[in-house]
């Protein structure tokens, strides 16, 4: 079963060029002047593969894993046999692969990684996203990413059935704490946002109810709520009457994210989603 639409997958892809980019970076970490190891292995040799996963998961991050072997084997064969925001059991074969051996050996690595990283971020997502199923509340990723790895987490998010949230710090503007104490208070914090930037989404976090008041005043297009209680959420789900959407961050977990979404907020974002991950077990295996 797939948790996500193809085309909205594909929508997410980052461009080939990124996916390169990403590519060449692990090589140049882990490859460097060339693999040492592999040059025992005749250059002409060919060899098949077959990737397994060893647990219950969300496949995420294909297009790297084929990016890491065409690199180094630009005839290589690979089949998948699930396909991005699928999920997997233990013991499902995934994918074959057929190509010069030396290649197969030396992109491992960089080809486990990061499907291994990205499977774990749609698998993660897909828990939270389970979690709050049928309360019509979205999950959200946040900017707590690995670095140089945003856009790829950003699509795992989009594989495991979660919502991205702004990209970086360019696309949209978010005044926090912070923003708001050097402005001198949410209306003036609005006020200079909206005249500097004027076509960009704004959100304004807010800590009690009556800063939530002034947000809504002031022409917020979404509020933050920071570590409200349960209580506070439900007053401010009847307070702010739809008018504009709401989203809590703070204190998310997989145990409290339902209670939170029955409150009947718009939005839940956890940085869980991208920071919080264990690579999942994944096992690739030649026959020469």
């Amino acid at each position: 079963m797939s948790l996500s639409d193809p085309r909205h997958l594909a929508e997410a892809l980052p461009p080939a060029g990124d996916i390169l980019a990403d590519v060449e970076r692990a090589f140049a970490e882990d490859i460097g002047p060339g693999d040492a190891t592999a040059d025992l292995l005749d250059p002409k040799a060919s060899a098949t593969a077959v990737l397994t996963c060893r647990e219950d998961a969300v496949l995420c991050g294909s297009a790297w894993f084929d990016a890491c072997f065409r690199k180094l084997d630009p005839d290589v064969r690979i089949e998948w046999l699930v396909h991005d925001g699928d999920r997997v059991a233990p013991g499902t074969a995934i994918c074959r692969l057929a190509g010069k051996a030396r290649a197969l050996v030396t992109a491992e690595r960089s080809a486990l990684n990061f499907l291994q990283l990205l499977s774990a971020t749609a698998t993660v997502t897909a828990r939270y996203v389970d979690a709050i199923a049928g309360t019509g509340t979205r999950v959200l990723d946040t900017r707590k990413t690995l670095p140089g790895l945003r856009r790829a987490q950003k699509y795992a998010v989009r594989c495991g059935g979660g919502t991205n949230h702004r990209i970086g710090l360019f696309d949209a503007m978010m005044l926090k704490e912070n923003h708001i104490i050097a402005a001198g208070g949410i209306p003036a914090a609005v006020r200079a946002a909206r005249s500097i930037h004027p076509n960009l989404p704004l959100i304004v976090e807010v800590e009690t109810l009556d800063e939530l008041a002034e947000a809504i005043s002031a022409g917020a297009d979404r509020a933050l709520l920071d570590n409200f209680t349960p209580a506070m959420l439900t007053e401010a789900v009847a307070y702010t009457a739809g008018r504009i959407p709401l989203e809590v961050s703070g204190n998310v977990e997989i145990d409290t994210i339902r209670a939170i979404a029955e409150t009947g907020v718009d939005f839940i974002s956890s940085g869980a989603l991208t920071k919080n991950v264990k690579a999942i077990d994944l096992s690739l295996r030649l026959d020469l």
